[in-house]
Parts: structure tokens; sequence; C-alpha cells
């Protein structure tokens, strides 16, 4: 029964990121003997495929110790936010403190409504934290998972994430999202002269920090798929706004391309080797793709029209953007190397901002009519169009990882400023992200166990 397994990721220290220097979560499987025999299966499975699922009951109890607690608690708001998992109050948990190496008292806790078991502990072992976890499927009485991870102290909200991501993708088939970072754009001050700042936090909103001061006007950031760098634009006054790229390790910046006119609308290709970006040209704008290596340029698209926000498919053989070529703001898809492209978007209203879910099945979109802006999907192909959410302004949706979750900013307009939320792929999900001040433009980072 025991698997091994080993997590190379970077560690997350408080001052943030590191790569080269990387502390390594090692984790190896746990186990305790089945209660059934072998040909008994685990139940402890949510199909979202149906779309019409029910949020699991399920208890995460206490890890034991302060970090225990932290660790617990991150478990447990990432199961709830998900929209997937109902964990169920601690005031309810029929034994306060099981133990882990024991196993649990399952019609006790049938009893409590639960369906599914996280239990745990933290401790020091050496100068390293130790973090084990099991989950158990309350109604077959089986083990399902069982990890141990050794990292250093500082890492303990991370082993959260982590775990969650462990559980979230045993129970539910799909890949895990909590181990990740957003980049945002942090507003302040007065409507009219709004302070736009390139900040970053964790998926639940903690461990947030600046990574530009402000002086700098900065929007549509894009985190890279494979690294810790982020693309932006970026406009001091007096100046034409540029695309730049910023290692978010080093801190190091740099201009994207050496055009006379305003760069805007950058995107990194799947292998983050190139940016797509919008550049005006008088009236009109196209699409080009710099190789951010050897610094070669190749325009995509020579239009009259208003060519933007580029948008890769995963594959990296085709590009979704949005064109007034057609008298109004709609989606094109074309082949990698340009060419005409080929509407995707004829519902009602204008449609704009796309993006291409990493899984390559979604493409979404922000649509405007009626007074209202709604964030949507489609196929590649323009059909199956679902609105998910919808209100007096929602913009900007960009995909978690695993294609399950987009993020956007819905602004109610007034004085007021934007707040970001996620919404999953059923339309049945939304819940808002913390940030500590009005915010705009989110862009998911790749799970940091897999980026360079």
């Amino acid at each position: 029964m025991f698997r091994n397994s080993m997590i190379e990721g970077a560690g997350l220290t408080r001052s943030g990121l590191t790569r080269r220097h990387a502390l390594t979560l090692a984790g190896s499987a746990l186990s305790l003997p089945l209660l059934l025999p072998a040909a008994a299966r685990a139940e402890l499975v949510i199909d979202l495929r149906k779309g019409t699922f029910q949020p699991m009951p399920i208890a995460i109890a206490d890890f034991g110790g302060e970090a225990g607690v932290l660790v617990s608690g991150v478990i447990t708001n990432n199961l709830k936010r998900s929209g997937y998992f109902q964990p169920i109050d601690k005031s309810r948990h029929p034994d306060k403190n099981p133990a882990f190496d024991a196993v649990p008292q399952f019609e006790a806790w049938k009893a409590a409504g639960v369906q599914g078991l996280v239990t745990g502990r933290v401790s020091r072992d050496g100068g390293r934290l130790r973090a084990e976890f099991r989950l158990w499927d309350v109604v077959t009485g089986e083990q399902i998972d069982g990890q141990q991870y050794f990292t250093d102290p500082n890492n303990s909200r991370r082993v959260g994430h982590i775990i969650s991501d462990a559980i979230f993708t045993k129970v539910t088939g799909v890949g895990g999202f909590f181990d990740t970072r957003v980049v945002f754009v942090d507003e302040s001050g007065p409507k009219e002269n709004r302070r736009k700042r390139l900040a970053i936090m964790d998926q639940d909103g903690a461990n947030v920090r600046f990574l530009t001061n402000g002086e700098v006007s900065v929007v549509t950031p894009r985190y890279s798929p494979v690294a810790q760098e982020v693309t932006y634009m970026a406009q001091r006054t007096g100046e034409q706004p540029r695309v730049h790229v910023l290692n978010i390790e080093t801190g190091q910046r740099q201009v994207v391309g050496n055009f006379p006119d305003m760069t805007s609308s950058p995107r990194f290709s799947p292998n983050g080797a190139k940016i797509a970006l919008s550049l005006q040209q008088g009236g009109n704008a196209n699409l080009y793709m710099i190789d951010i290596g050897s610094r070669t340029t190749t325009r995509l698209t020579s239009t009259g029209a208003i060519d933007t926000s580029p948008s890769f498919s995963p594959d990296g053989t085709q590009m979704v953007f949005e064109s007034d070529r057609g008298g109004s703001q709609q989606l094109y898809v074309m082949a990698i190397g340009g060419g005409e492209g080929k509407r995707i978007s004829f519902g009602q209203g204008s449609y704009s901002q796309p993006s291409w879910s990493p899984r390559g099945d979604l493409i979404a979109f922000t649509r405007q009519g009626g007074g209202g802006f709604a964030i949507g999907v489609m196929r590649p192909d323009g059909s199956g169009e679902r609105i998910l959410t919808e209100g007096f302004h929602n913009e900007a949706p960009n995909w978690a990882p695993n294609g399950q979750y987009i993020m956007f900013f819905r602004d109610p307009g007034g004085q007021s400023g934007g707040k970001l939320y996620m919404v999953d792929i059923t339309g049945r999900v939304e819940v808002p992200v913390p940030t500590p001040a009005f915010a705009s433009d989110p862009s998911w980072s790749p799970l940091l166990t897999t980026a360079r």
C-alpha cells in the first residue's frame, strides 16, 4: 500500500518565492490497513461532468499544535471556497481529537452527516516541519489517500495548499489550483486618479506584496504559464504605454519590443518563450509576436481594424483575439502563424478579452450588451456558449491552471472600485477573492510545484 513520491517545488519564505535556492517538499504515502475486502470501491467522488453536483459534507480535524491549526484552517478554507465541499462545523465533530494512527469511528462520523474525513498532524523533525494527513471515505471505511511532507517551518500555509490540492484532485478527478498565486492590479485613491500598483498574493488572498510602487500606472498583467514572470502594460505620465516583463524573483524588468507606438494586451505563449501583443498604428492596431530570447518580431495581422487581446491555445498552434473588423468587437481564432482568422462569437452584444483554457476545451470571454457585462465560455469553434455570471460591470476573465475556475473583477460603479471574484465553469460556484483594496485584472500563476 506504500507509494513513494517526491514533490520538488520552490520554497515559500516570508520574503516570497524562490526557485534556484528552493526548499524541498518531500512527500511519501501513508496508509493503514483497509477495513473492507480488496474488491470494495471508494465512493468518495464528486462527478463534475454532470454539472448538478451537491457540495460534499467533509470534516477536517484539527492537526494539533499552532502550526497544525494553521494547516487545517487553510485546508478548510480552501475546500469551502471551491464550492465542491461543505466542511462541517467543528462543534459537530463527534471526535474532537481523532488519533492520527488509529482507524476513525466511522459510524459516529456517518451519524454526523460526514462523507469524507481528513485527519492529520504537524510536528517538528529536527529543524524541519513534518506534516501528515489521511483522507477517509466515511461511507465505505476506506483510507483514500495519505501523505507526509517535510519542509521549512515557514512553509506551513503552503503545505496546507498542497494537501488541499491532493484532496481536491482525489475526490473530483480534476487537477488542483490551491498551491498557486495571483498577480493583479491594486487600486487605491479617488476614482478620477487611481493609483494602480502591480501586486501578488496567494490564491486565497494571503501574503500580499507589491511589485511596483505606483509611480507608473499598470494594467493587464499576465502570468507566465511556466515561470515566475509577469508581462503587463505600464504607462508613465507623458510617455507611450509599453509592455514590460518582470521577473518576480529578481525584480528585473525589461521592455518588450522596440516600437515607436503604444503596445498593449500582452500574453505569454504556452512555453513562456514568446509574447503576443497589440501594437497601435494610428487609429488601428495589429497583433505581433516577439521571441523573448532572440527579440525576433513577427507580425500576425494586417488589417485596418483594432486587433487586440490575443490568447494562445495550450498546444501553441492557434490564437484567439478580439477585433472590430466586422463593425463591433467580436472574437476570432487563427493559426499561430497569422492569417484572416475565423469569427467564433455570434451572440447578442460585443465580445472581448478572450482567454483560452489551459485544458484547451473552452474560451472565456467578456460579453457586453443590454447595459451589462457578462463572463461566459464557449468552445473554440464558437459552439456551446454559456454565461457564467453577469452584472453591471464584469471584466477580465482569467483561468486557474486546472481549467476549472475563472477569476475576474466586478466594479459596481459610482465612486467604488473593482473587486475580484472566482466562478467555476458550471456557473454554480461564485465566491469573492479577498484583496486589501480595490482590485482588477487578475491573472493566475501555474502550480508552484511545476513552475520553473
